[in-house]
């Protein structure tokens, strides 16, 4: 595969409310023996949907659900990312990771959160962005709400992809759609987004959505509203020829936050 390419995997799935063994195995017979990528993307709290029972769920720093995936990203030879319900301390997290597959480790906490579901009153925000790098990649994580405030997603950092992960559900599915698209071209960024699909502990329905858009906002790959796991190699050299050629982001705003 061309050193410009990165090639991608999303699961889409119906995660089993506060049950992380179950969703291992979900994930696992979904991804059955996926080989060649460099990563694979989760569900926010993938092993538990989205809790707002912490104190019942949180794992410590490595739990069960982080073991996980550092043995597959090991097993499968490609980085692993998703969030988790993490306790620190007396604080709890909705943390991001990123483990590779030499045991390496990136975390985000995800900044915005979802005050409306009462998150806020569960878990600790976070006050800073995270990077990893992939392949000559710059990869900037958010998690589900963080998609709503464009100076916090401003690629003032020249990242190549925004990699989203979600719990969103289907009531204000259109604003998904519509947000992932303009995260894509005012940021002149591939935005690689994963949803879950089912019904949660809290009786919120989730229909998926799960996409892929480049930086021209054109929507290429989407998983529609069913179960899978996809596959898609992005190009950067698509993207830099792309910037090249519409230097918008020369006239971004210098936002500090």
């Amino acid at each position: 595969m061309p050193a410009s390419l990165l090639n991608i995997g999303l699961v889409q799935f119906d995660i089993a409310w506060e049950n992380p063994g179950e969703n291992m195995r979900r994930i696992e017979k979904l991804m059955g023996q996926s080989s060649d990528l460099d990563l694979v993307i989760l569900p926010e709290m993938w092993s538990t949907g989205f809790t707002m029972q912490p104190d019942k769920v949180a794992e410590p720093a490595p739990g069960t659900a982080l073991e996980w995936m550092i043995t597959q990203a090991r097993k499968r030879n490609t980085a692993i990312t998703g969030s988790i319900s993490v306790a620190e301390g007396t604080q709890y997290f909705n943390r991001w990771y990123c483990v590779f597959p030499n045991g390496q480790m990136v975390q985000y906490d995800k900044k915005h959160l979802f005050s409306y579901g009462g998150e806020d009153k569960h878990y600790t925000a976070g006050s800073s962005k995270t990077f990893i790098e992939i392949k000559g990649w710059k990869i900037m994580p958010v998690i589900c709400y963080d998609i709503r405030f464009p100076a916090w997603c401003r690629n003032t950092d020249s990242y190549d992809l925004m990699m989203v992960v979600a719990n969103w559900p289907v009531a204000r599915i259109h604003h998904w759609d519509a947000l992932l698209k303009a995260r894509a071209i005012e940021n002149q960024s591939y935005v690689a987004a994963v949803n879950r699909i089912g019904t949660d502990g809290n009786g919120l329905h989730y229909n998926g959505h799960s996409t892929v858009f480049d930086m021209n906002g054109q929507e290429i790959l989407a998983l529609g509203e069913k179960e899978g796991f996809e596959t898609l190699a992005l190009d950067k050299q698509l993207l830099s020829a792309y910037r090249d050629q519409f230097r918008f982001l020369q006239d971004r705003d210098p936002f500090t936050l």
